[in-house]
């Protein structure tokens, strides 16, 4: 996006979400998608003996029903259903998907890039056959579009018939994706993120009874990720001068020559 911003032209970009996508997936889908993907069929029966044999209850405020069979969709809170559904993915998405950039696909967090509005658009359309053939769906109301450096009217995307939200900014795996290819706001927000978790184990931090070896853990583990993150930023990149974010305004806190010491 930066590339994008420096050089004045547009990239588009859309966010696509799925509607109950775990719930969605069906199961003869998932034989289907475990086999071409070469997983031995042993491994693809003891998945069926699970799922075939699963069943379920509602509870509510007066009780609970009777148990019923669950003929659709991945089991919730297992740890097996993360692998199941990029399995899944993988496969549907195989005939569509582009080379990074221009498809990032991590779970069910989709997007989709172009230089143009037009080819984006006629990409969206090419994911939502490509899915909702096999079983899923495109979400129509949270699915959304963003124009890095966009100039003026430049349009909207529709994806059948309907115009697609758009945004000038959206949360992609955590991370705030701005518009204006600035990380203005990414930045303030690891800056926080990284004096929040300061506050939080400072009592170990500054506690002179606590040796240098597990404070360096317990900064590492806390701390470390958020602060370290404003040293790849420059200044005058953001706008933004993160004080005391940077580590060796931390460090400077309790004795840089202790941190990180095994």
């Amino acid at each position: 996006m930066e590339k994008y911003r420096d050089g004045q032209r547009e990239l588009h970009c859309v966010f696509v979400d799925l509607e109950k996508a775990y719930d969605r997936v069906p199961r003869e889908e998932l034989w289907y998608c475990m086999r071409k993907s070469g997983v031995a069929e042993k491994y693809v029966r003891v998945v069926q003996d699970m799922y075939e044999r699963s069943r379920t209850v509602v509870r509510c405020a007066v009780g609970q029903t009777e148990e019923f069979k669950v003929e659709v969709g991945l089991h919730q809170g297992s740890a097996l259903s993360p692998f199941l559904f990029a399995i899944v993915m993988d496969q549907l998405s195989e005939e569509v998907r582009q080379e990074s950039p221009w498809t990032m696909m991590f779970a069910d967090d989709i997007v989709i890039c172009s230089e143009s509005r037009e080819q984006v658009e006629e990409n969206l359309e090419r994911w939502r056959f490509a899915l909702e053939r096999r079983g899923m769906k495109v979400s129509r109301s949270k699915t959304e579009y963003m124009c890095v450096n966009e100039r003026e009217g430049s349009g909207t995307v529709r994806l059948q018939g309907e115009d697609v939200k758009k945004v000038q900014e959206f949360k992609y795996l955590g991370s705030t994706v701005q518009s204006n290819g600035e990380c203005r706001k990414e930045v303030k927000k690891r800056v926080q993120a990284g004096w929040n978790g300061w506050r939080k184990v400072s009592g170990v931090l500054c506690d002179r009874k606590t040796s240098a070896r597990i404070k360096g853990k317990v900064y590492r583990t806390v701390v470390s990720h958020a602060v370290w993150f404003r040293d790849s930023v420059t200044e005058e990149e953001t706008g933004v001068r993160a004080r005391g974010s940077r580590a060796e305004d931390v460090e400077v806190l309790f004795g840089s020559d202790k941190i990180g010491q095994d």
